[in-house]
Formats: structure tokens, C-alpha cells, sequence
């Protein structure tokens, strides 16, 4: 993995500015700089002296601001200054005002078309071919839970299916349970729960699980196993009637008597399972069968500068190369929603970017919050003042295409939304994860500033880290150092290429540091329904 940086060396104070036009910009030093640092020639700010220990990654004040004076960064206003900020000043949360959030009417709708880039063409993986064309880049039997109360016996069952029947299907990567905390005890029937019973229908069909349905029901849930999986809404492998529906082990049922006959029920369904993955081989495909979800969690203010340019530049090279990109994240582009809708492709596009985030706000609002419930402690200490800073960061990680398509959370991509995807989910890591692998996501980019050990047994995590001193340190979790931008040794389209690179090799593949270690986090379906 391309994680191991320079060593340490001292270095002169380093300020980074974003846009000419700000009047703040970040300390990149590592451990920040103290009082009385003094700015060199060559960086924004020079000749300044600090008038405050200013940490890594935090804002300085290049010019005095008077009470209520915007605050720049990314050349739109992050804050209003709530007293007088000296020149050479730390600038933080505590001493700004966030503006409030742009009306989502009067925006420009599908206003700038993306500029023409040129196809990128010979770029291949290997990869599963499905059955319904969809390409996975894992070959991993997936056994869907109607309900949290199977959880249990499906975690027993799984142990027991690795160590005992997985060594004799050699080409099948893994068996996982897709647990979750959804099922019963909850409004089933009210309009909201559409969304995550869709999703985990949606991820149960999911590329890298080979078309393979196979499901474990207690039997007395809400969710029944024909009501998640109709009859003839999923692909039918074997000699089985397609109006049957899914292929269900109830342990309900009477044929079980006692836990031990439960658990040699699900091996035994499992067995044809394993025989037909196992079958399978990896195959050349094109790179515009890779359907990549991007992601960031643990933001730091190098995110936007680092690691979110990167992949928004790699972005750009998938979209260019017929691949299938989605970023999601509705608080995390709330702000900057003049900025999506303009770069939607059609008016119909921007207008559905408008009803999701509309829909998002009433859904915040009924809570009694707003989109500032989403910066984090973390966010904070690593320079993020608040979510209007973070969202500028966030949104660049798209990178410059168009915007073709918008998914409803937990709606499935279709063969033919293919280009730059909004998929609207909640910037919730474990949510937003859980709602791409349910639109089909076969390859997964995952941006931290503050360092995460996430990663999803469903679908290979590609972890970038946005400053060298992280991926110093954790340098047996991050897969990609980003911070070698800032350092100087690398620019921001030699980082996306070698991203890019790496995509391939991971998807026809090649291991990420969370795979190799087996690390990953629990499903969390968004349930915006009640609870009973």
C-alpha cells in the first residue's frame, strides 16, 4: 500500500490558503505553531507574526476583522466575526457566528455544463460478472437477517461455515451476516419505512454477493422474508420456483429442535451457495464497471485541501472512464447546494438535488436540530470551525463532472445511471456506508483527517489520510498518505492517478490494511420511521 511517508523533518512555518481571496488560512505544520512565529516569504500571510499558538490544520487571520466582517475560506463566507480579530489572530468556532444556510429556492438550476473531458479508455479490472451484468469486485456469500433477534445464531452459524466448509470453496472470499438492528418493534407500515426496508433488500443484491440470496428468519417478525424479497424481485440461482420467494431458514419453524439444529440447517442451506460462488472466476472488465462510493469521516481542515481534491480528482477520471461514482452526505453539502445544482446535467436533476435536501431539512427540523448537529469534537480539534467550513471540504471530493443522476436513500442504481451520482444519505460513516453498498457499491473511498479504523465486511474500503503525521502513525490502517500534497512532494492529480491505480489493483483484488486485519463496522439502516 502507498501509505509510508518522508520522515520527519524540520520545516519552515507553512500556511495554506485556499482561494486568493480568503482572508484566513491553515497552519500545516505538523504540531502547529506558536506564538510569535513569524510568517516566511513565499506563504500566505508572510511577514505576519503570530499573536496566538495556532494548532495544525486551525485558521490564522491574515488581515485584522472587524466585529461582524465575513471570514473567507474556499472564497465564500465560513462565519462572521463576532468581535475584532487582530492579523496573526487563532481564528476558531468561539469567535465566529455560522451564516445561516442558503434557501433551497432561487438557486441556479443546471446552469454550467461541465467542461468536456476526454474519454479514458483501456482501463481494466478483474472482476465477477453477474448474472444481472453488474460486476462484483468480491465474491463473498452474504446471508441476509429479517430481524436483530437471529443476529445471534447467524454470527454462530457464520464462525462455524468459515472454519468448516469455506476451506473447501477456495475461489469464495468470505461468508458474512448482514446484521442490523431493523426487523420489528417498529411502525412497519408508515411511509418512512419503505427506506430501510429497501436497503437492506437493495444491499442483499449487492455486485459482490454473486446474485446469491439466502436469508435467516425468526419467524414472528414484522419483516417477513417475502415482504423484504418479494418473489420474483431477485435472482433465482437454482432449480427453485421463482414464486417461492427467497430461500429462508425460519428457526421459528418446528423442524427445530434445539440451537443445534438451527445452526446445521443454515450450513446445509449454505452449501449450494458456496458451490455455485465458488464456480466463479475473476475476469478482465472495463473500468466503467466499477460503481465507487466516496465518503469522509473524522474531517479535519486538510481534508479539503489534501485528500477530498484527490478523490475528486480520481472522480473525474472514473467518470471519464464510463465508471459509476456517488457521493452522498446531506448535511455535508448542504451549504454548498448552489454548487450542485447548478452542475446538475438537466433542470429535472437539480430538482430532485432541491427535494432531497428539502426533505433532509424537515427531517432535521422534526427533530429539533439543524445541519450544525453535525460537526463533531474531532471536526473541531482538527481546524473545522463549523459545518459550513466542513461542507466546502467535502463537496470537492465529487470532483467536476455532472451531475446525472440523484438516488433516494436506499433506492438501487440502475444499469443505465451510470456518470457522477448524488446519493442522498445522512453523513452518519455507518449510515452513508450501509445506503451506497444498497445503491450498489462495489468499491468503497474513505477520507479521515482524525484517523478511523471503519471498514465494511460487504464491499473493499480504500482509507486515505489527509495528513503525513496520521499516516505515519497509523500506518498500518491508512491505504493511501494524501498529506504528501501538502509536504510538496506530491500534487493533487499525481495523488488522484495513483488512486485511481490503486482502485483497479483493490478491485481485481488486492487487499486494503482493513480487509487484511478484518475490520469492519455493523450495518445501520436509516429509519426515519417510528419505533413502537
Amino acid at each position: 500500500m502507498t501509505t509510508t511517508p518522508s520522515p520527519i523533518t524540520a520545516r519552515p512555518p507553512l500556511t495554506l490558503r485556499m482561494h486568493p481571496d480568503d482572508n484566513v488560512a491553515i497552519v500545516a505544520n505538523d504540531g502547529g505553531l506558536p506564538a510569535g512565529t513569524v510568517l516566511p516569504e513565499g506563504v500566505p500571510g508572510a511577514g505576519l507574526v503570530l499573536i496566538d499558538r495556532v494548532p495544525q490544520g486551525h485558521k490564522v487571520a491574515l488581515v485584522d476583522l472587524a466585529e461582524g466582517e465575513v471570514v473567507r475560506r474556499y472564497d465564500v463566507p465560513i462565519g462572521y466575526a463576532l468581535k475584532a480579530i487582530p492579523a496573526g489572530s487563532w481564528v476558531h468556532e468561539r469567535l465566529l457566528q455560522m451564516p445561516a444556510a442558503r434557501a433551497l429556492e432561487g438557486l441556479p438550476m443546471a446552469t454550467v455544463k461541465a467542461a468536456e473531458l476526454p474519454p479514458l479508455t483501456g482501463r481494466t479490472f478483474q472482476g465477477y460478472r453477474n448474472a444481472d451484468g453488474s460486476v462484483g469486485t468480491r465474491n463473498i456469500l452474504a446471508i441476509t437477517t429479517t430481524v436483530q433477534c437471529v443476529a445471534g445464531v447467524v454470527a454462530q452459524a457464520v464462525a462455524r461455515i468459515k472454519a468448516e466448509l469455506l476451506p473447501h470453496y477456495p475461489n469464495v472470499d468470505d461468508v458474512i451476516g448482514l446484521e442490523h438492528s431493523y426487523g420489528c418493534g417498529v411502525a412497519i407500515d408508515a411511509p418512512d419505512a419503505v427506506i430501510p426496508i429497501r436497503t437492506l433488500k437493495h444491499i442483499s443484491l449487492n455486485p459482490n454477493f454473486g446474485g446469491e440470496v439466502m436469508v435467516v428468519s425468526l419467524g414472528c417478525e414484522k419483516l417477513q422474508p417475502d415482504r423484504l424479497l418479494p418473489p420474483g424481485s431477485f435472482p433465482i440461482q437454482d432449480e427453485r420456483d421463482a414464486t417461492l420467494g427467497p430461500e429462508t431458514v425460519c428457526l421459528q419453524d418446528d423442524e427445530h429442535v434445539g440451537f443445534a439444529s438451527m445452526l446445521e440447517h443454515i450450513l446445509a442451506t449454505a452449501r449450494p451457495h458456496l458451490a455455485r460462488l465458488d464456480a466463479r472466476r475473476r475476469e478482465t472488465v472495463p473500468a466503467s464497471e466499477l460503481v465507487v462510493g466516496v465518503q469522509c469521516g473524522g474531517s479535519d481542515a486538510f481534508s479539503g485541501v489534501t485528500a477530498n481534491p484527490a478523490v475528486g480528482f480520481c472522480a473525474d477520471l472514473l467518470v471519464r472512464a464510463g465508471a459509476t461514482v456517488m457521493f452522498s452526505e446531506n448535511t455535508e453539502v448542504r451549504d454548498g447546494v448552489d454548487q450542485l445544482t447548478r452542475r446538475a446535467a438537466s433542470p429535472e436533476v437539480a430538482e430532485a438535488i432541491v427535494h432531497e435536501l428539502g426533505w433532509y431539512d424537515r427531517y432535521l427540523d422534526r427533530g429539533r436540530v439543524d445541519r450544525s448537529a453535525n460537526t463533531t469534537p474531532g471536526n473541531k480539534a482538527g481546524g473545522l470551525s463549523n459545518i459550513t467550513e466542513k461542507a466546502m471540504g467535502s463537496i470537492i471530493k465529487s470532483g467536476s463532472s455532472a451531475i446525472s443522476h440523484v438516488l433516494s436513500p436506499g433506492e438501487k442504481l440502475r444499469r443505465d445511471q451510470r456518470g457522477l451520482v448524488y446519493a442522498a444519505t445522512p453523513a452518519s460513516d455507518f449510515i452513508c456506508g450501509t445506503l451506497q453498498l444498497a445503491a450498489g457499491m462495489n468499491l468503497h473511498v474513505f477520507t479521515t483527517g482524525r484517523g478511523t479504523p471503519y471498514g465494511l465486511a460487504e464491499c473493499p474500503v480504500i482509507k486515505v489520510a489527509t495528513r503525513s503525521d496520521l499516516a505515519r502513525r497509523w500506518h498500518d490502517l491508512m491505504d493511501v498518505n494524501a498529506g504528501r500534497i501538502a509536504d510538496g512532494e506530491q500534487t493533487i492529480e499525481e495523488a488522484g492517478w495513483a488512486l485511481f491505480e490503486l482502485m483497479l489493483d483493490v478491485a481485481s483484488g488486492r487487499k486494503t490494511w482493513a480487509e487484511r486485519h478484518q475490520l469492519h463496522n455493523a450495518l445501520v439502516l436509516f429509519n426515519p420511521a417510528p419505533v413502537t
